[in-house]
């Protein structure tokens, strides 16, 4: 990327926000530039607002990052021909479109994030003290919460701190970890400057404890453990945050300002101000969504039943009827055959030709599109989170605020870093069970004397019910190192009319393996996937960048 260009561009769009008429169409000295655009604090607040605007992008499908990059991993598919079905397959270089995307409006974000920190200081004498070293905070909140993902995703990346000009622009590498203590330090600076929370139309902004979030989530991705549990354990002691009584309701309008939700992003529909399509790409057929990205079957077959034992040890799983005695949150986070979806019947047997329509009183019988569709989910299940019945009528375009950081994560957290210290207390029981027992879901305690192994494999299966679909997946399997056992293979979708004739062995990290199913060669593969381990725990910095940019070395075997 140009990083000029990206400067001169994000510069552009906070004017256009800035501005009511055409900013072409003003005389060439009557309107803001680069030199004269902080004047008031209007002007900061919006160049402020413009971060925000920068963070919320969709590189595919006009979905959010973090709910669609999860159909990239071994718990998800994109059906369509994509980069991100790319990235999943491991047949990617360094020209895939979802990587570039991700990589280039990360550095939009960090522009702007420079813009205000380098100019702002211009207006700081005609705003309100607080207001300013609030936007100061969010700028630098935003900055750190960008390097934060894409050191995730690319490793070692160029750390820009302030606008640069062409004879700058030649910016190589730094390291992961210099990077990292970057955003552990920014992370301090802005969180006392932020507020614990908001009202009215500020409500979205970061917060005190977002920034701590972030920290305790970047400092557990760079093994960190110290920090990240003592960062975390700031987030839980500021006693604003709770878990949410009612977890499906979290991915739905209902439960948009939960106590549990820390920082989100926000959509409105209003004069098409922001929405996203996410009904339209989940949703079954018979609701007139595409169905085009769906769960695993491994993922399924992952969650443990109500005595908290994994399936191929609990006495509650009957192959027969394998989606009775689960973790509640399988059927909160994906349809299954025999729930009700949508109002329809969902039943996925390519049998089941007929199907119920409760959206009519009495409930009608209609074809089922979700067995006879060509293009119905190919795996025989579809997600649930971030489809709600007030969409129906608009699927293309949601106003859904999509979380980006919730309580339950922070506390999950906590837990894995206290364990990988092997400082395991009583603290990190209760944050366990805090998740597991919340109301509705009401899994059983995890008990005391537990080893470190055994909560280790607690933790890290933990995650995976409860983040599932929210964008957690690919940094987990990469940072437990064992994505080159998850990612190679069949991926698979439900056997299209019948079922498993017994349970998958399930690993310490939830995964199955279905080598003693005694009809497994009846499974649907969707696609064969490859994991090269020398390569492909990174994305490869786009092509672009390595030919614009003589300093910036491409990562190992791209």
């Amino acid at each position: 990327m140009n990083k000029i260009l990206y400067f001169r561009l994000c510069v552009a769009l906070v004017l256009i926000l800035s501005a009511c008429d055409s900013y072409l169409d003003r005389q060439p000295l009557g309107g803001p530039s680069d030199e004269n655009y902080f004047t008031n604090q209007d002007e900061l607040i919006l160049a402020v607002n413009g971060i925000y605007a920068a963070n919320n992008y969709a590189p595919l499908d006009n979905m959010p990052v973090n709910i669609c990059i999860d159909n990239g991993t071994d718990i998800g598919w994109d059906r369509n021909n994509s980069s991100l079905q790319s990235l999943g397959k491991g047949n990617h270089d360094s020209n895939n479109g979802f990587a570039i995307s991700v990589w280039t409006n990360a550095y939009i974000t960090i522009a702007r994030c420079n813009n205000i920190l380098d100019n702002a200081g211009r207006v700081k004498d005609k705003t309100n003290a607080a207001i300013f070293a609030r936007s100061i905070a969010e700028a630098r909140f935003m900055r750190a919460f960008t390097y934060q993902y894409l050191i995730d995703y690319f490793g070692g990346v160029p750390l820009v701190t302030h606008l640069l000009d062409l004879a700058g622009s030649q910016v190589p590498k730094s390291s992961k970890e210099e990077v990292l203590d970057f955003i552990l330090s920014e992370l301090d600076a802005a969180a006392p400057d932020l507020p614990l929370s908001y009202s009215g139309s500020d409500v979205g902004r970061a917060t005190r404890g977002a920034a701590f979030a972030v920290k305790a989530r970047a400092a557990l991705y760079g093994g960190k453990w110290d920090i990240a549990a003592e960062a975390a354990k700031t987030v839980m002691n500021l006693n604003v945050y709770n878990l949410h009584n009612d977890f499906k309701a979290l991915f739905s309008y209902a439960g948009e300002n939960s106590r549990e939700i820390i920082f989100a992003l926000q959509f409105l529909k209003a004069s098409k101000t922001k929405t996203h399509s996410t009904p339209n790409n989940l949703l079954s057929r018979n609701a007139l969504g595409f169905s085009n990205k769906v769960p695993s079957q491994s993922l399924v077959d992952s969650y443990a039943c109500t005595d908290g034992l994994d399936i191929d040890k609990s006495p509650l799983y009957d192959p027969a009827h394998p989606f009775q005695n689960r973790d509640p949150r399988l059927g909160y986070t994906i349809a299954v055959p025999g729930s009700t979806f949508f109002n329809f019947q969902f039943e996925t047997h390519r049998d089941s030709v007929k199907c119920w329509n409760y959206n009519n009183t009495p409930a009608t019988r209609i074809d089922n599109q979700d067995a006879l569709n060509a293009f119905a989910t190919f795996t025989g299940y579809c997600w649930k989170k971030y489809v709600d019945l007030q969409d129906k009528d608009d699927r293309a375009n949601s106003e859904l605020n999509v979380t980006q950081i919730r309580y339950a994560e922070v506390l999950l957290v906590y837990a894995e870093a206290m364990i990988e210290a092997n400082k395991i207390d009583a603290t990190v029981y209760d944050a366990i069970n805090q998740v597991r027992q919340r109301p509705g879901v009401n899994m059983p305690a995890i008990t005391a004397g537990k080893t470190q192994s055994e909560m280790r494999s607690l933790v890290r299966k933990e995650r995976l019910y409860e983040l599932a679909m929210e964008g957690f997946r690919l940094s987990d399997i990469r940072r437990w190192k064992i994505a080159e056992q998850v990612m190679n293979g069949s991926f698979y979708g439900r056997i299209q009319r019948g079922l498993l004739a017994s349970a998958p062995a399930i690993d310490n990290n939830g995964t199955p393996n279905y080598s003693n199913v005694p009809n497994k060669d009846q499974l649907r593969v969707i696609e064969v996937r490859k994991f090269n381990p020398d390569r492909d725990y990174l994305w490869p910095i786009p092509n672009i960048e390595i030919v614009t940019n003589s300093n910036l070395v491409q990562n190992p075997n791209y």
